[in-house]
Order: C-alpha cells, then sequence, then structure tokens
C-alpha cells in the first residue's frame, strides 16, 4: 500500500488557514481521496484537553512550560493520529502543528530555536510535512480578523505578534522547498485556487 501524504497549515492568527484547509478537504474528499482532518493544539482525546490549557488558562504559564505542553501535545498527535493515517495511505490535512512551537514559543517567547528543534524532533519521531503552507498576513489585519474573543496567546502583544510572523516568514527561507507562502491579503477563492496548483505535483 502506498503511504498517503501529510501536508500543514500553518500562519499567524486570522491569516486564513482553516478556511483553506476546509476548502483543500472538500476538494480532495470530492475527488475521491481518503482525508483526515486534524489540528494542533487539539486534536480529539487527550489534545483537546491540552488544547483548553494552552489557550485558555488564566494563570501564569511560564514559557517552558508553554512549550513544553505544546510538545506533549505533537507527540501524542504524531503517534496516535497522524503516522497511522499516513500508513494507512491517507491525506492528513493538520492546522498549524510542528513549525508553530518553532514560530510561538521561539521566535514569540524568546526560547532558543535549536533546543526546540532538537525536542520537536523528539516529539515526531522525526516526522516532517510533506508540504507546509503558509498564510501571511500582516499583524494589523491579523488581529483585526480575530476581533474582540481572543483566546490567550491571541490577547499577546503586537510586539509578540510580529515576532511570531517574522518566525514564520524566517522558517518558510530556510525551507523554500517544503514550506510555501501564501499572501493572504488575497481573496478566498485565489488562495483556494494557488494552493490547488500548489498541491498538484504531490497527488
Amino acid at each position: 500500500m502506498q503511504k498517503g501524504l501529510f501536508i500543514t497549515f500553518e500562519g499567524c492568527d486570522g491569516c486564513g488557514k482553516t478556511t483553506q484547509l476546509e476548502l483543500l478537504a472538500k476538494y480532495l474528499q470530492d475527488k475521491g481521496y481518503d482525508v483526515i482532518v486534524t489540528r494542533e493544539p487539539g486534536a480529539r482525546g487527550l489534545g483537546e484537553t491540552l488544547r483548553e490549557i494552552l489557550l485558555n488558562y488564566d494563570g501564569e504559564v511560564s514559557s517552558n512550560c508553554e512549550s513544553f505542553l505544546f510538545l506533549a501535545d505533537r507527540a501524542q498527535h504524531i503517534d496516535t493520529i497522524v503516522k497511522p493515517a499516513i500508513d494507512a495511505g491517507k491525506i492528513v490535512l493538520c492546522d498549524g502543528p510542528i513549525d508553530s512551537t518553532a514560530a510561538y514559543p521561539g521566535h514569540g517567547r524568546g526560547l532558543d530555536i535549536d533546543q526546540i528543534n532538537y525536542l520537536n524532533n523528539i516529539a515526531t519521531s522525526g516526522l516532517k510535512p510533506n508540504l507546509t503552507l503558509l498564510f501571511d498576513v500582516d499583524t494589523e489585519t491579523s488581529m483585526a480578523r480575530v476581533g474582540k474573543n481572543k483566546d490567550r496567546m491571541e490577547s499577546a502583544d503586537i510586539e509578540f505578534q510580529e515576532k511570531v510572523r517574522r518566525g514564520y516568514l524566517e522558517l518558510a527561507k530556510a525551507e523554500p522547498k517544503r514550506i510555501r507562502v501564501f499572501d493572504s491579503r488575497k481573496t478566498i477563492e485565489q488562495l483556494h485556487q494557488e494552493v490547488l496548483g500548489t498541491i498538484a505535483p504531490l497527488l
């Protein structure tokens, strides 16, 4: 049996990645592909509890603790959902995994990037996406799209959000073959067509 694909969707809050994931999932399902849609943090099971802590805990959370919570969620997610689906020949579409740890705790919180990459490699057992779609948008637009009802991560200040955005773009420069950048100021349909063109070679 041919192994499946692992495609991830990354970007700051309000960038539109979830909308594009949903559109791609429907397109692939209509074409007859076996598709799994998942997310980080918060994949079904234990991940849902970890997501609640990461996004809505109202007490102090240290940067190191936050990083390890992301990594714990990732290890559970990769081992129990992503790898089995890929081995079964399915296409896994995931909202916000792997690179977000380098972008948020790393670039955003200022933790050591090399250390995070090392720990990330342990959490994923070395698994990397076949393709990562990064949706980039300026911070003001991003925050305007999020609106007033913000979770703990979305409520961080503008400086933090800017660092996260720059972090994502640095990651894309380091791995241009895997990480493809899209301008999220374009319309939903324009982005969808660009996404379809990007994934076509993998299919």
